[in-house]
């Protein structure tokens, strides 16, 4: 069977990234928008990208206005500060979020109507140039054709995708990553975990995503924890930004499955950062589905060390579970109740959260077939 496999246009990782990339983003356009986050302002980094440009004669814009999980709105207001601005290309910095408003902004700054329009569509055409620069070792945004936007009027997560989504440079320097907080080094870090986990037993699996899943998996078991530990651990922060592109690269391949599904309306009902409500997710899921291809969770257990080839598939599966709880527990994941959800709220909206689950198509990619009743018994074990 035949697959396809994309990247961005171009990557420029290690030490010094951004510096090198000086010729490129210099035939990307003359004036840039810069979207971040006030984080990533006040850390300083958005003045490393700005004191470049200035070097390099570009000129810019900062909009600055990403704050949380990105909305509609936000990509409504980053559309027009772009069009008045006259800019005519991107540059996004930051987490997550910052990132996929990028995709969203340059998008919507050529196609018609509003971007709820485009739920359940490929968004294609001939977008503006754009630059993503993480912060962040976890949503691999950085590599994916995807970008998840808040429908604050719907209270849904909106997954929209397409290769004009991809960005054209993706710059992956750790050091960018060296202030991220304790709670965000978790969050994202598990997020990438997710990622190329779900990757590796999607349905749509592939002989190269496989190949970077399991690279990703082996590093985030070996660095989460020592960056977790220590911020400043220069060798696991550059690790973990690999992992994290690498993860990445998978979903943007083979796709994401069950936990991805189940995790995104937990988060646009109760506001509960993405990396964290996929770690409260991924044991449950996972276990539920783990009949569904012990040889492919087996490898996983191998892969980590947490089962030699004496063990068999089952056992491997069952140990890399094992071990995927104590990663949780280093990472200090909160419950549900924990996090401080009310268990009454959470079951008002249960059924809704079941199906806009499935209506997003990832629970489908499941190596095991899975229905909308059965998601409802992972949300109900998650108490």
């Amino acid at each position: 069977m035949a697959y396809e496999f994309s990247l961005p246009g171009r990557t420029i990782m290690g030490d010094g990234a951004l510096e090198q990339s000086e010729n490129i983003i210099k035939s990307f356009g003359k004036k840039a928008l810069i979207v971040s986050g006030k984080n990533v302002t006040r850390m300083g980094t958005v003045k490393i990208i700005t004191d470049c440009l200035e070097k390099w004669e570009i000129d810019y814009l900062i909009f600055n206005e990403i704050t949380g999980e990105p909305t509609e709105v936000m990509i409504e207001a980053g559309v027009k500060a772009y069009k008045e601005g006259e800019c005519d290309f991107c540059i996004a910095v930051g987490g997550g979020s910052p990132l996929d408003s990028g995709k969203a902004i340059v998008a919507m700054t050529k196609l018609e109507g509003e971007i709820s329009d485009y739920m359940g569509q490929t968004m294609e055409g001939k977008f503006p140039p754009l630059v993503l620069i993480p912060t962040t070792a976890g949503t691999g945004s950085e590599a994916t054709k995807f970008t998840v936007i808040t429908d604050s009027k719907k209270d849904i997560k909106m997954l929209l995708k397409g290769e004009a989504l991809l960005p054209d440079l993706a710059i992956i320097d750790a050091k960018f990553s060296l202030t991220a907080p304790k709670g965000v080094t978790a969050a994202t870090g598990m997020d990438a975990l997710t990622h190329a986990v779900e990757a590796y037993t999607s349905r749509k699996a592939n002989p190269l995503t496989d190949t970077f899943a399991l690279s990703s998996i082996k590093k985030i078991f070996k660095y989460l924890p020592l960056v977790y530990k220590n911020g400043e651990d220069k060798k696991a922060r550059e690790e973990m930004a690999i992992a994290a592109y690498e993860a990445g690269v998978c979903i943007n391949n083979s796709s994401v499955t069950i936990v991805h599904g189940m995790s995104r309306p937990i988060g646009a009902l109760f506001h509960v950062p993405h990396g964290i409500s996929n770690a409260m997710l991924i044991k449950e899921c996972l276990s539920y589905v783990l009949d569904g291809s012990y040889e492919r969770f087996g490898e996983i257990g191998r892969a980590i060390g947490a089962a030699d080839e004496s063990k068999s598939d089952k056992e491997a599966s069952e140990a890399f579970l094992d071990k995927l709880s104590e990663l949780c527990k280093v990472c200090e994941i909160p419950t549900l109740k924990e996090y401080g959800i009310d268990r009454d709220e959470f079951n008002k909206f249960v059924d809704k959260m079941a199906q806009d689950a499935m209506n997003s198509g990832s629970p489908s990619n499941t190596i095991k077939e899975v229905s909308k009743d059965d998601l409802l018994k992972i949300y109900e074990k998650l108490w």
